[in-house]
């Protein structure tokens, strides 16, 4: 994750709205082999947290890891979760919050990717275009 990244700043905002607004705050997140969450309770490399103060203990939201201790089926499980891997926190209410873009810290974002078409490279940057 870049050093310039808002994405932490913007997870812990909306945390903060959600328990000063008395919502349930969800963190969605994409699994990886840097995510430690149930295995259980991931579908389709995917996994919904609660992540409220009646649902965990010992949360801390670094601005590259995200970590706390949930339970499961009545069981503790120490989580812990790449900021990167973060795609969205909401509140369970109503759906209010932001979504993010899976990362991948393996390679660039789309946008600074080109298409490589014959010898030239095509931007996915967006652009405007005249039209008659």
């Amino acid at each position: 994750m870049s050093d310039s990244s808002t994405r932490p700043y913007l997870i812990r905002a909306i945390y903060e709205w959600c328990v000063n607004s008395g919502f349930t705050p969800y963190l969605a997140v994409h699994v990886d082999d840097h995510t430690e969450v149930p295995h259980a309770h991931v579908k389709d490399g995917q996994i919904v947290l609660n992540i409220s103060a009646s649902a965990v203990r010992n949360l801390e939201m670094g601005n590259e890891m995200i970590t706390c201790t949930g339970r499961f089926n009545g069981a503790p499980f120490n989580l812990m979760v790449p900021v990167e891997a973060v795609t969205g926190i909401y509140a369970k209410e109503n759906g209010q919050g932001l979504a993010f873009q899976a990362s991948d810290s393996r390679s660039p974002p789309p946008a600074a990717r080109g298409r490589d078409v014959g010898s030239k490279a095509i931007s996915n940057k967006p652009h405007l275009k005249i039209v008659k």
